[in-house]
């Protein structure tokens, strides 16, 4: 069982990416959504996939998220960092979720225009 450590700015949004995740019967995923950044750090030694919602606002800026990042791969180096952007309304920080994929900072990024398929095909890979 993988489980997946779940943080978004709005609550519905983080429990409508869980209930598409929880209802893929191909997938062995664990779902925690946890409401704040801090509460993901709990979850860093046992976590296989955490996924945060990036957007213009502390404390879902990228450099912050990079910071949680850099905390967790400290205690569970084989934990996928996975960051969520709204391409559309964060343009500029899409690009530099972006970036940090392509240096290497992150295991992936996805937008939050993809279909719910989308996203448990994609987190089923990690």
């Amino acid at each position: 069982m993988r489980w997946v450590i779940v943080n978004m700015k709005d609550y519905i949004f983080a429990d409508a990416v869980a209930g598409a995740l929880r209802g893929d019967k191909g997938s062995d995923f664990k779902i925690e959504c946890v409401s704040t950044p801090e509460d993901i750090l709990q979850y860093s030694k046992i976590a296989s996939i955490i996924l945060m919602e990036v957007n213009g606002y502390p404390p879902y800026v990228l450099e912050e998220r990079l910071k949680i990042r850099d905390a967790i791969k400290e205690v569970n180096p084989d934990c996928k960092i996975v960051l969520v952007v709204d391409e559309n309304s964060e343009k500029k920080v899409a690009e530099e979720v972006r970036r940090a994929k392509k240096a290497g900072r992150i295991d992936q990024f996805i937008y939050g225009s993809i279909s719910a398929s989308y996203l448990v095909a994609l987190m089923d890979t990690l």
